[in-house]
């Protein structure tokens, strides 16, 4: 496992969420990942881009009952970078005082 680290490809909410689905799967068609975060087709594809960009996620098209569907499914390296964010916001929770907020 990487070492904890606070990766802020993964951090903006879309793409964390996006990471979080998919760590619970071997891979999830892109229409109900889209419907899980409640984003538009564009701003799913814009945050499938920067996590593909950075080798997190990995994309396949396959056509199902006539139609072309794109199913994703983290990488090796997105596990390991999605791990090593979790487990750094963690450390950073175990920072905050009882009490704050």
């Amino acid at each position: 496992m990487k070492v904890p680290q606070f990766d802020a490809v993964i951090h903006a909410p879309g793409r964390l969420q996006i990471c979080a689905i998919l760590s619970r799967v071997d891979e999830a068609e892109f229409a109900t990942v889209r419907d899980l975060i409640a984003v538009s087709d564009s701003v799913m594809s814009k945050h499938l881009r920067q996590l593909e960009e950075a080798g997190y996620v990995a994309l396949r098209k396959a056509a199902e009952a006539g139609r072309q569907r794109t199913w994703i499914r983290l990488t090796p390296s997105g596990y390991e970078a999605f791990a090593a964010h979790v487990q750094e916001l963690t450390r950073l929770a175990a920072l905050t005082p009882p009490g704050a907020g």
